[in-house]
């Protein structure tokens, strides 16, 4: 099939780069670039070289709403194409067929054989259930493909490391965790008001989610339903353990609440609302994990449950608690509040002050000793601190120069096509990922030794050296769990 027709205001390499180069320079309140700041690559994004002039093309694996809803949004904000598609539900397949942008992409119901196929797109976007994440990952980086896949990157503390280790080993391959809160201007202002020191020393972390509409403690039912005409259910399981099927249970949607399939909100939050705390405060590995709620040892996420972790003084920094909460009404104390809070949230609390920056930790809202309340980022003490952090201009980046001229910005909060974009200008190679595998890894470990707490129903003292649970060999199996015997990984 020869290659699908570029629209008219797609972006080149050399455009992308020239484009995206020029808007963050353009913008006083902002720096270039990771990898732009010391000029690396400057030359080639506003002189070029040859073959630079070639279309980014990509291709999506896992179609579900997170993709349409989401990802591919992102993408056509930057008018990149979408060349190949893949799920193993054709009903996920026709849907996303009926997207303008992606009308003309080829499909494929086997990730290995899009693959094999598509051998000249530049990278793979991936949104499937959890267990698939890594499986698919190694497939793409190891046929040379750029890859941004949704979080959580793994499913299991054992698979956090082979993806971090594979990132480091594919070094000319841009990797982002979508975890997209990292890229906003709160975020990257909320690092450096930490960095600062201008809370004081910081002991005490919160972040709380409520509950989900996912299955939640309970176990899989005794009986099975017909598998819809177009699912491959067996390829759908892959990596899990066999069970039957059972509507509305399992697919479309409801995967996550499940431990064989994903990890509850511990999974899914932990890269978004512990990623700040994990950067600014270099919290490493936890030395203890304790996991306490309603509904536990069932083979779904519980109805409530608190998952403390415990982090030793590491260099100049003392050490830090930091408490997850999950459930309807479960919230950090008044004490550490102050007064009402969201359904969802994270307080960074430090001898001097505390910063509120939202469960995706988009925000950036300081409360400094002897304040009553919190006020946004221009805080007096907050605009005297260097922006040290790389940005990209976010008003900018919609292509709007008319608004950009005019000095507006986005609110502290927004979230929008930033992260997505700054992977692409990775992929044509003048910048780097602020999330990329090898730091997205580390965080998505700390969701994964939530879930073993959690599993194992009693406190982890963690071992991060060998890996293991001191003295529970019982963990050993959730921790790496054993090879999988599935055909359907790459031979």
């Amino acid at each position: 099939m020869p290659p699908l027709p570029l629209p008219h205001h797609s972006i080149s390499r050399r455009g992308l780069l020239r484009g995206g180069v020029l808007a963050a320079a353009a913008a006083t309140s902002t720096t270039l670039p990771t990898g732009l700041q010391a000029g690396i690559g400057l030359t080639r994004a506003l002189g070029g070289e040859p073959g630079d002039d070639k279309p980014l093309s990509f291709a999506c694996i896992g179609m579900g709403g997170q993709m349409r809803g989401y990802l591919l949004q992102e993408l056509a904000k930057l008018d990149q194409r979408v060349v190949a598609i893949c799920d193993v539900d054709r009903q996920q397949l026709e849907t996303a067929g009926k997207i303008k942008e992606l009308a003309d992409a080829r499909v494929y119901a086997d990730y290995r054989e899009l693959l094999a196929e598509e051998s000249g797109v530049d990278g793979v976007i991936i949104a499937t259930p959890d267990h698939w994440h890594v499986p698919i990952c190694r497939a793409a980086l190891e046929r040379g493909k750029h890859v941004y896949c949704e979080k959580p990157l793994a499913h299991s503390v054992a698979e956090c490391r082979a993806l971090e280790r594979l990132a480091l080993d594919h070094p000319g391959l841009a990797t982002q965790t979508g975890n997209q809160g990292c890229s906003t201007e709160g975020f990257r202002r909320s690092f450096e008001v930490v960095r600062s020191g201008l809370l004081g020393p910081i002991r005490e972390v919160h972040v709380w989610h409520p509950a989900h509409g996912w299955p939640n403690g309970i176990d899989r039912p005794a009986d099975s339903d017909p598998i819809p005409a177009g699912l491959d259910w067996d390829f759908y399981l892959g990596t899990a353990p066999p069970r039957a099927y059972k509507t509305g249970l399992y697919h479309p949607g409801q995967w996550r609440g499940w431990y064989d399939f994903g990890g509850g909100s511990i999974a899914d939050f932990c890269c978004h609302g512990f990623q700040l705390a994990f950067r600014s405060l270099d919290l490493g590995a936890p030395r203890r994990i304790e996991a306490t709620g309603d509904d536990l040892g069932h083979e779904s996420f519980p109805t409530r449950c608190t998952i403390r972790y415990e982090f030793a003084a590491r260099g100049d920094r003392g050490p830090v608690t930091m408490v997850f909460y999950s459930g309807n009404d479960n919230l950090p104390p008044e004490d550490v509040t102050r007064g009402p809070v969201g359904t969802t949230g994270c307080l960074l609390v430090g001898s001097e002050g505390t910063l509120s920056a939202g469960l995706w930790n988009t925000d950036c809202q300081v409360r400094l000793k002897g304040e009553d309340g919190f006020s946004a980022a221009d805080h007096p003490e907050v605009a005297r601190i260097a922006r040290t952090e790389p940005r990209i201009d976010t008003e900018a980046l919609k292509w709007d120069p008319g608004r950009v001229a005019k000095g507006e910005r986005p609110r502290w909060s927004k979230v929008n096509n930033s992260h997505m974009f700054e992977w692409v200008l990775a992929c044509a190679g003048s910048t780097k990922t602020y999330s990329p595998f090898e730091v997205g890894a580390k965080i998505t470990e700390l969701g994964m030794l939530g879930v073993l707490a959690l599993r194992m129903q009693e406190p982890i003292q963690w071992d991060a050296d060998t890996c293991s649970a001191v003295g529970l060999p019982a963990a050993t199996p959730l921790i790496d769990p054993p090879p999988a015997t599935t055909k359907y990984l790459p031979g």
